[in-house]
């Protein structure tokens, strides 16, 4: 996926749980698609084909009480047969299912904005060993990334800060992750691209403090779908849109905290803090 590389870009990407093991799920996705003759052509054969999908897991084992209980290749394909035929769910499912936020449950999340004509859009699992949550002011890290339509989220009461430290004072940093696309339609080039991704993970260090510790194996994908070119003033626009794109992720990995339920002994940011929810 190298910009001095060959293959223009993925037919898929796959992002699942299950620690290395969970790997297995790309097998199904690589499946699905060449049974549909899509990926890397070898010749004119039909079939002759070699998927493109890169694919990155969170480490969530043993998460849900049994060890064992990670994706295999069937998830894969049965995610790729539905990829275009329902809405994205956001919270604890998917790949997000056995998420853990620093203590908090995590998951799923998903924002996007338009800026110059372009959309950029993120998609993130939100599994890392740090907290979205500033005890010192009780507001999430994030919050600011906030837009209107997602609501307000307001400051936890002390009396709740205090309970969460005392429910997630056991809780001790284990294998974790974040990982996620960020995606626009804009005609970005491979380098291009490779730059939108750096800046990506910028939005991590909004949302998320400490960040990227050695416990952590953050990843994320950038792709363009290229369907809206850029005028005379390229590099402004491409300004523009670099500028929204750490928020957008920051607002998806906030999203992601806020959307999801509690599990098992991992409790949500909506029971441990509900003053928190104004609106």
């Amino acid at each position: 996926m190298a910009p001095d590389n060959l293959i223009v870009g993925p037919d898929a990407l796959c992002l699942t749980g299950g620690s290395a093991y969970g790997l297995a799920a790309a097998d199904g996705v690589m499946a699905w698609l060449a049974e549909h003759d899509r990926g890397f052509r070898i010749d004119d054969t039909p079939g002759h084909v070699v998927p493109i999908v890169p694919a990155a897991v969170i480490f969530d084992l043993n998460r849900g009480g049994r060890f064992d209980a990670i994706p295999d290749a069937t998830f894969g394909y049965r995610a790729t047969a539905a990829a275009r035929q329902s809405a994205v769910q956001l919270g604890a499912v998917g790949a997000g299912t056995g998420a853990r936020a620093g203590g908090l449950k995590g998951g799923v999340g998903s924002a996007s904005i338009t800026v110059d004509g372009f959309t950029v859009a993120a998609l993130m699992v939100v599994n890392p060993v740090g907290s979205l949550l500033n005890e010192t002011t009780g507001r999430l890290w994030g919050a600011d990334t906030l837009l209107a339509a997602d609501g307000q989220v307001g400051r936890a009461a002390r009396s709740e800060l205090a309970h969460g430290r005392r429910r997630l004072a056991g809780v001790t940093p284990g294998l974790n992750t974040i990982i996620g696309v960020i995606a626009t339609d804009a005609a970005l080039t491979k380098a291009e691209c490779q730059r939108f991704a750096s800046v990506a993970h910028d939005g991590l260090a909004i949302a998320v403090r400490p960040v990227h510790t050695l416990a952590d194996g953050d990843a994320i994908f950038s792709v363009a779908t290229g369907t809206v070119a850029f005028g005379d003033l390229r590099v402004t626009q491409l300004n523009a849109l670099l500028g929204v794109t750490a928020h957008t992720v920051a607002r998806a990995i906030t999203r992601a905290v806020l959307l999801a339920q509690s599990a098992g002994n991992m409790p949500s940011c909506r029971e441990l803090y509900p003053s928190m929810f104004i609106s």
